[in-house]
C-alpha cells in the first residue's frame, strides 16, 4: 500500500466464483466531502481536501474500473463500492494444511498447538485413511435389508495407520511412552450421586491432556486408540523445527477448512458446533467458500478498523494482507440463547454436527464475534444472523 498522506485502512471482499468484489474504505480516509475517487486495475486513489492517498492492490488482483456500481457513503461508517474483476486471482497460501502434513511414507511429529510440546515422536504411517461420517452405522441400518453386518465392527487404526475424521484423527498409541496419560480430573458434577454425574466424571477421565500446558488434546477411545482434535494438535515434518502459529489464527483456519471440505463433499451448509460436553455452542451457516480477502491496516492509529482480528493476523510481508476465507452466518447458543433454533437444527438431517473441545468452541465464538465487530455496522447482520469471516 502506498500513499501520500491519506492512505487508510480498506477491505476488499472478492468472490472468485462470480469475479466480483466489494470495496470498503474507512471514512477517515476521505477527510471531507466532496471527494474524488479514481480507479485503476491495481490502484485506488482518493482525493479530498487537497490531500491524495493511494491504495495499491496486491499482485494478481486486477479490477475492471468501468464496472463500478452501488457507490454509497454511510455517515460515520465507510464508503461502499461494488465492482467486477478483470480476472479472478489465485488463492492465497493456507495457514496450515493437515492433509498435506499427514501423508503415507512421510516422517512427521505431533505437537501441542498451544505450547509446542511434543505429543507423539517421529512417526511414519503406511496408511492415512478417511473415516466415514459419525452416523455411518445408522445409515447402514437404513439401507440394508438384512441385519447390519458391521454392527460389532470398530474402526480402530493399527500401529502404522492414521484415520482422519471430520474434526479429529485416530492414532494407535501402541507402546508410545510419551503419549500423555489422562490425569485425574475433578468435575464440578462429580460429587453428585446421580448416574448422570457419574457418567460425566467417567467421560472426563478419558480425556487426554498436554503434560506441559494442560490443554485438552483429545480422548482415549480404547486401550490402544487415541482421538486427537485437529484444532489442538499440529503435525509438522520431522526434518524441520516447530513453527509457531498464533492460536486464534490456527483455530479459525482449521474450522474454515472443515466447513469448506464438508460443504463440497456432502452439499451441507448448516453446522452445529458442539463441545465435548455434548452442548451446542454455535450454529453456523456457510454463505461463501470462494472468498478472497484483501485488507490493509492503514496507519498505526487505526488498526482496529476493518482489520479482522488485529495485528496478529496481518502478514509479516507488509501492511496489505491477502487471505482465503469463508463467509458465515452464525448464532451463539451459550446460556440457552437461541435454544429453539438449536433444537430444530439438531433434529434436522440437513445439518451436520462438528465436535470440538468445549474450550475451543468458546474460542471460536470469540473469534467470530471479533470478526463481526470489525465489519461496518450495516454489514454485521443478515436475516437475524450475525456475519463473520474465517480466514484460512
Amino acid at each position: 500500500m502506498g500513499g501520500r498522506g491519506m492512505a487508510g485502512p480498506f477491505l476488499l471482499e472478492i468472490r472468485r466464483g462470480t469475479q466480483s468484489a466489494m470495496l470498503l474504505v474507512r471514512e477517515a480516509s476521505l477527510r471531507s466531502l466532496p471527494a474524488d475517487i479514481s480507479l485503476a486495475p491495481a490502484r485506488l486513489e482518493l482525493r479530498s481536501a487537497g490531500a491524495c492517498g493511494a491504495l495499491e492492490l496486491p499482485p494478481g488482483v486486477s479490477l475492471a474500473p468501468g464496472s463500478c456500481r452501488g457507490l454509497r457513503h454511510l455517515p460515520g461508517e465507510c464508503l461502499h463500492l461494488r465492482l467486477r474483476l478483470r480476472a479472478a486471482p489465485g488463492g492465497a497460501e493456507l495457514v496450515y494444511n493437515l492433509r498435506e502434513s499427514l501423508k503415507p511414507q512421510k516422517n512427521c511429529i505431533f505437537y501441542c498447538q498451544s505450547c509446542g510440546d511434543v505429543i507423539v515422536e517421529e512417526r511414519k504411517f503406511l496408511r492415512v485413511l478417511p473415516l466415514p461420517s459419525e452416523n455411518w452405522s445408522a445409515l447402514v441400518e437404513e439401507w440394508c435389508c438384512h441385519p447390519n453386518p458391521f454392527a460389532k465392527s470398530t474402526l480402530h487404526p493399527q500401529r502404522d495407520d492414521c484415520f482422519l475424521g471430520d474434526t479429529f484423527f485416530l492414532l494407535n498409541s501402541g507402546n508410545e511412552s510419551h503419549v500423555p496419560e489422562p490425569p485425574i480430573c475433578f468435575s464440578e458434577t462429580s460429587h453428585h450421586a446421580s448416574q448422570n454425574g457419574s457418567t460425566l466424571k467417567s467421560k472426563e477421565n478419558t480425556r487426554v491432556f498436554c503434560k506441559r500446558c494442560k490443554t485438552m488434546l483429545g480422548e482415549t477411545i480404547s486401550s490402544d486408540t487415541i482421538k486427537y482434535y485437529v484444532t489442538e494438535v499440529i503435525v509438522q515434518p520431522s526434518e524441520g523445527s516447530f513453527k509457531t502459529i498464533p492460536r486464534s489464527q490456527f483455530v479459525q483456519s482449521m474450522v474454515a477448512q472443515c466447513l469448506m471440505e464438508l460443504s463440497s463433499a456432502k452439499s451441507t451448509f448448516r453446522f452445529t458446533i458442539k463441545g465435548d460436553d455434548g452442548k451446542i455452542y454455535i450454529l453456523i451457516w456457510l454463505l461463501n467458500s470462494d472468498t478472497l480477502l484483501v485488507e490493509s491496516s492503514g496507519s498505526s492509529s487505526s488498526h482496529n478498523v476493518f482489520t479482522l482480528f488485529g495485528d496478529i493476523f496481518m502478514p509479516n510481508s507488509g501492511p496489505v494482507g491477502t487471505w482465503n476465507a469463508v463467509k458465515v452466518l452464525y448464532q451463539p447458543c451459550i446460556k440457552s440463547r437461541n435454544k429453539d433454533l438449536a433444537d430444530a437444527w439438531e433434529n434436522d438431517f440437513g445439518v451436520h454436527p462438528l465436535k470440538f473441545p468445549s474450550e475451543t468452541c468458546l474460542e471460536l465464538l470469540l473469534i467470530l464475534g471479533l470478526s463481526t465487530t470489525s465489519l461496518p455496522p450495516s454489514l454485521q447482520c443478515m436475516n437475524s444472523f450475525q456475519v463473520a469471516f474465517l480466514k484460512m
